[in-house]
């Protein structure tokens, strides 16, 4: 997080987190769409399940490098975009869980003792 003197950290652009964010699957269906190709075509050329490209184009799934170099053979949408889109995915989700963040700032309590 960037900080600078007299600046809420919250009012930088750098530090704003959207409001929803963006899965990768959003991002396949954008490309699906723009080439007008159906998710059925696409899993049969990429070699997977109907239901697993819907799991993640609706956001239910997580995209792993395996599907994310599936995408790339078959779609030209570089791979790392896509684990990369679903690492920030990940991270921001977790620090919306409150269980977790409870239990991150315990552990960052004992840190400080040590």
């Amino acid at each position: 997080m960037i900080e600078l003197p007299g600046v809420d950290p919250k009012m930088i652009a750098n530090n704003i987190e959207p409001f929803e964010p963006t899965h990768p699957g959003e991002l396949i269906k954008d490309e699906i769409e723009y080439r007008h190709i159906s998710q059925r075509q696409l899993a049969a050329e990429m070699g997977v399940s109907y239901t697993v490209l819907n799991d993640i184009i609706n956001g239910k799934r997580a995209v792993n490098t395996k599907f994310a170099l599936l995408c790339e053979a078959a779609l030209s949408v570089p791979a790392y975009v896509l684990t990369g889109l679903q690492a920030d995915y990940d991270m921001q989700m977790a620090k919306r869980d409150k269980s977790f963040l409870d239990k991150l700032k315990s552990i960052k309590k004992i840190a400080v003792v040590l």
